[in-house]
Order: structure tokens, then sequence, then C-alpha cells
């Protein structure tokens, strides 16, 4: 989504483009989530997200009739699901995510920095979800406070904004949390402070350490038998396999270096809601029967050089809905978090690393409003006011949702 350039769609290609995603993914999801649900048992709130995703936009949430007021024009208007994983509905969500965290974040360059759990603990994460998504926040923040506090690589109180990502390009089963790290921070005298080395941070000591604590976490929970592990696993296998990950790298990676807030906080942005799906892939998916083909980049270059490999991958319509709703996170499981300067409870130091570097105090965000959001795009109006005669359209009547009771 974010490839596209905005200022080359007009409203009427947005329209066609987004209803072109809704027939797909709707279709995708009405046949492969029934049996699904048949062959496995799904947790809670992937049933509800699957729902949301089918009945999004339909007459089935109701919606409402906007009319010409000289009955020239009428038009129906279905109401949206809101899931946060549903990836045609959360476009002003977004919108409003994005002004609230531009507001507070310190105008100055973040590093972008990523951490990577090992394919092996995948089958741990499957069973402990929750319990692992914290611990790898908790690892991310304890590596990262620990080498910024350190007066060898920085010496001060960083800003930090984490996301969790859970899903790769051909959507398997992929988790890491992206960091967005302020290039300097606060110190104990209340003076801004750049970082002392040109590279940051020393990445294979960040990863030693994000390793050995998140190892030490797994063996501490499997001890206290707060871990459920897989089938045909016991404790004693448990430890030699994290024994066998203590000697392993891990993959952490130093990213570029983004010159300004905005620019780091919409790379973020791509993870907050909408779910792993976007529109550049979706218009490349093809429905056949029961099984779905699409495409996707791989994360390494052609060996021939050159741009990245575009590679296709059949699927059932079951298999794909099992794949997209496994990254659908928990109702109240917290994928944004955010530490140091951007803590909640550090607003106070906020404002003045804020004024140390020339930036006025933080202030709420403005309000985003859909028919300010609508009017960004080229020939909005069109969508909003009679084509015969320019007049605005008004409300005509609701439309009462058509679910059936329970």
């Amino acid at each position: 989504f974010w490839r596209i350039p905005v200022r080359r769609l007009r409203w009427g290609s947005w329209s066609a483009y987004f209803s072109r995603m809704k027939t797909i993914l709707q279709d995708v999801m009405a046949r492969g989530y029934p049996n699904l649900a048949e062959k496995t048992a799904l947790p809670p709130h992937a049933h509800r997200a699957a729902k949301a995703m089918v009945l999004c936009r339909t007459a089935a949430l109701g919606g409402h009739i906007q009319g010409c007021p000289e009955g020239h024009v009428q038009r129906v208007w279905y109401n949206s699901c809101r899931h946060r994983s549903c990836p045609q509905c959360n476009r002003i969500q977004l919108e409003r995510w994005l002004e609230g965290q531009k507001s507070r974040l310190i105008d100055h360059p973040h590093r972008h920095m990523i951490f990577t759990l090992p394919h092996e603990l995948h089958p741990y994460w499957r069973r402990n979800t929750d319990r692992m998504t914290r611990w790898l926040f908790q690892s991310v923040r304890e590596t990262l406070m620990c080498f910024l506090r350190d007066p060898a690589y920085l010496g001060a109180q960083p800003g930090i904004l984490s996301v969790l990502h859970t899903w790769g390009r051909s959507l398997t089963l992929h988790p890491h949390i992206h960091c967005a790290i302020t290039e300097g921070g606060l110190d104990e005298h209340g003076q801004w402070r750049l970082p002392v080395k040109n590279c940051f941070l020393p990445i294979r000591a960040v990863m030693f350490k994000y390793r050995g604590h998140f190892l030490a976490q797994l063996k501490s929970a499997v001890d206290g038998g707060e871990l459920s592990l897989p089938d045909g696993e016991t404790p004693t296998t448990s430890h030699n396999l994290f024994n066998r990950l203590g000697r392993k790298p891990w993959n952490v990676n130093l990213r570029e270096r983004y010159d300004n807030a905005q620019g780091v906080v919409e790379y973020l942005a791509r993870y907050v809601r909408g779910g792993p799906m976007r529109p550049s892939q979706l218009s490349r998916f093809r429905t056949d029967q029961n099984d779905v083909l699409f495409r996707y980049h791989a994360h390494r270059d052609n060996p021939d050089g050159g741009r990245k490999r575009c590679r296709k991958e059949r699927l059932s319509t079951g298999d794909f809905a099992g794949r997209l709703l496994q990254h659908v996170p928990r109702k109240g499981l917290n994928i944004v978090r955010s530490y140091g300067l951007y803590a909640v409870a550090c607003r106070g130091k906020l404002d003045q690393a804020r004024a140390g570097v020339g930036q006025a105090p933080v202030r709420p965000p403005k309000p985003v409003q859909w028919q300010g959001y609508l009017g960004r795009f080229p020939d909005s109006q069109k969508q909003t006011h009679c084509s015969v005669c320019e007049r605005q359209l008004t409300l005509m009547a609701p439309i009462a949702p058509s679910r059936a009771p329970p």
C-alpha cells in the first residue's frame, strides 16, 4: 500500500482498487474459513476476525443511503467492521494513529533496528503467544536500555517505539520486533546527548545480550512449569534446544537511518493495523475454485543481480485462511509499545528533550475526520456531491443490519 504514489491515483482508481481487494479477500475468506474451522480448533479472536472480514462493508452490517436533494443520485454506503486486522477499513484509524504519534515524536534522526526469533522457537510461540510476546518485548527493551545508558555508546535515556510483526512475506510465521530509536537521548543533567560512536551500537554484542536475556526467560519458565511445551517435547529436550540456540547467532539488524521522525513512524505504521495483506498483493490474487495463487517478493536478492525475485505459491483457501488468521492478535494484546522518553510516564522528560532539539512541547493532535481525510484525494468530491447538480449529498435513510439473530 505504501509503495503506491497517492498523487498518481484518482479517487475512481482508489474505489476500483479497494473494491477489487474487497471482493477477492472476502471470497477467499468466505470459502476458506468454514473449511478451516471444521479441521482446526481456532481461538475465539480468530473466529471474530474471520467473520468481521467476511461481513465488512456488506449489507449484513447495515449502512446508510445518501442522495441528492434534487433526486438525481442515490448512493448506498455499508458500514465497516473496524477490526484491526481487516485490510480494507483501517485507513482512517491508521491515519489517526499516525497523527497521534507524529505529535509526540522528537524531530531528530532515528535508527531502525530489528530483533528476530529463530524458527526453532515457532512451535513454542504458537502455544505461548502472549507470554512469548511479553518476553520478546522485555528482552528488546532491556537490551537496548543496557547499551544506550552506557556512557561508551550514548549515556542517556533515548526514546524507543517498538512494533511487533509476526508474518513473513509469504504469510508464514516470522515473529520479530521493529524498533525506532532516537539517535540521541536526555542525560542525567537534562542535556541532549548524541551517540559516541558512528556505528551507534555494536550489533554482535547486542545480539549476545538479547539472545541471552530471552533464553534465560524461556529456561526459567520451563523449570517453573509456566511454558506449554509442543507435542513430543519434554523439559529436558527443551533445555537441550535452548542450549543449542545459545550457540547459534540470532538475526539482529541495524537498518537505515531516518533523518526525521515522520519517516520512521510511517514505516512502522505498516504493521499496526490491517494485518499482513496489502492491496499490492491482493491485486495479484487469483481464485480458482478452492485454490489461491499469490505472489510475493523473496527476502534475498536475485543472484544474477537486479530486483528481488518474485515467487508464486498456490494454497487452498483453507490453508490461506489459516496463514492469515494466525497473525491476528488477541484482543487486548498491545503490539505497539513505547519505552524511554516515549513512555507515558516520561511526558515531562519528553518535553525537555524536545526543547533540547529546538522543538515545541507535545500538543494534542488535530482530530482526523473522514470528510477531511477524503478531501486529500483527487476527485473525492465526486463521491460526496451530485454528478448532475453538484450539490452535496445528504443522508436519506439508515440501513438496518440484516444479520440473523443468534
